[in-house]
């Protein structure tokens, strides 16, 4: 398994060129570039949240604590008065460092559920609501932060299974294949979780049609933007 600074390294030195490329080509602008890059490295941290070392786990959400504590102060910024936007940062940091923390150390088992694909979609559909509900970002950036949250999360469980290879002396270790997986079927319950998570996440989320915006450039965006509102219609009607 590789350890956190290589997941953190990675999943920086992979993301950002491909948050800057979004800028470059005229699908972001620089505020959003940042926003993905930033999503796309802490997005290499979340399947570690069930890390049985605890020195481990305590880093990942000291990290995602001073996230959401920054995050409450730009939300805060012009809506609340200095001391409120304190209170309110100081609160939320609270909040991730100590009872969810201690949730997920309560119940959660490292290299399980919440170390698969699955787990991956579930981060990637939840982060999509809170960033256009929560933080009030648009929804094309908001869609935009869960793509490269699931790219991150997945970087790292690919991260985790070349690890479990050793070329030296071509062996493949007992972990091979524990991380890279749909879901772990030994845990059905979490599992159903995970999938009403991303029902729910997908519900409480804004259209996805913004991104069709983005691809105007293209001859055939007409064409692609009318099969993809047609697919989104559908999929739609089918939780409706």
């Amino acid at each position: 398994m590789a350890d956190f600074k290589t997941h953190v390294t990675v999943a920086a030195i992979l993301c950002t060129p491909l948050a800057a490329s979004t800028f470059i080509m005229g699908f972001a602008n620089m505020n959003e570039a940042i926003f993905y890059a930033l999503a796309g490295t802490l997005g290499g941290l979340l399947p570690d949240i069930d890390a049985d070392d605890s020195a481990a786990i305590r880093l990942v959400f000291r990290l995602f604590g001073a996230l959401v504590a920054g995050l409450a102060i730009a939300f805060g910024m012009d809506k609340l008065l200095h001391w409120q936007i304190l209170a309110l940062a100081i609160v939320s940091y609270l909040i991730v460092r100590f009872p969810i923390q201690l949730g997920f150390e309560q119940f959660t088992i490292h290299r399980g559920t919440l170390h698969s694909l699955l787990a991956n979609i579930m981060f990637a559909i939840l982060a999509v609501p809170a960033a256009y509900h929560l933080f009030a970002l648009p929804a094309k950036t908001a869609w935009g932060i869960g793509v490269f949250v699931f790219l991150g999360a997945t970087i790292h469980l690919v991260l985790d299974e070349l690890y479990s290879i050793e070329l030296s002396g071509m062996r493949i270790k007992r972990s091979f294949g524990t991380a890279m997986k749909l879901t772990d079927w030994g845990e059905p319950l979490t599992s159903i979780l995970l999938v009403v998570g991303c029902v729910v996440g997908y519900w409480l989320s804004p259209s996805a049609e913004a991104w069709l915006d983005a691809f105007a450039w293209w001859p055939e965006s007409e064409r692609l933007a009318e099969w993809i509102k047609q697919g989104l219609n559908e999929f739609n009607h089918l939780w409706s």
